[in-house]
């Protein structure tokens, strides 16, 4: 079979490819929550579960500790609260902050979701194969436009 022209680009088209494969997931990730019988949007997952895990955060926090920029963030924070599953409010000691937590509601679909959790978890294992591969590259790949940006390392070249 022969290749389609954005899987030949090779490393010209990597986000695309990057892109593509993230939607496949997510698409296959409602499924399985539907499979379950559970209401939920993948893209809820990261403020969702880091909640869960940490509590109540400041959205600067939230934003920080999920690696999105603040007005993603602040649009996932006014879906979920539409959907009743975070709340929000004035920090007490700096009202200027905002602090946002889980209800009930939230919680009690968070718990309904674990056991998808281990499902998920096993089934990823077995797309990035055993050694984690994926995973690792991904790690590496995040590490190092931590030291020096992609736009950092293009200028390199563009200045040649």
């Amino acid at each position: 079979m022969e290749q389609n022209v954005i899987d030949a680009s090779g490393l010209l088209a990597i986000s695309t490819r990057l892109q593509r494969l993230s939607d496949q997931i997510r698409r296959d990730g409602l499924l399985i929550y539907k499979a379950f019988g559970i209401d939920f949007q993948p893209k809820w997952f990261p403020v969702l579960y880091t909640l869960y895990q940490k509590s109540t955060m400041s959205v600067v926090s939230l934003s920080e500790e999920i690696g999105y920029a603040h007005p993603s963030t602040i649009s996932l924070l006014k879906e979920l609260e539409k959907e009743k599953l975070i709340r929000s409010k004035k920090d007490k000691v700096d009202t200027r902050k905002r602090l946002v937590e889980l209800t009930e509601k939230g919680k009690m679909l968070l718990s309904t979701m674990e056991p998808v959790w281990e499902v998920i978890i096993k089934a990823t294992a077995e797309i990035t194969n055993t050694e984690n591969n994926l995973m690792k590259a991904i790690n590496e790949v995040e590490a190092t436009l931590q030291e020096k940006s992609f736009l950092q390392r293009a200028e390199v070249y563009m200045n040649k």
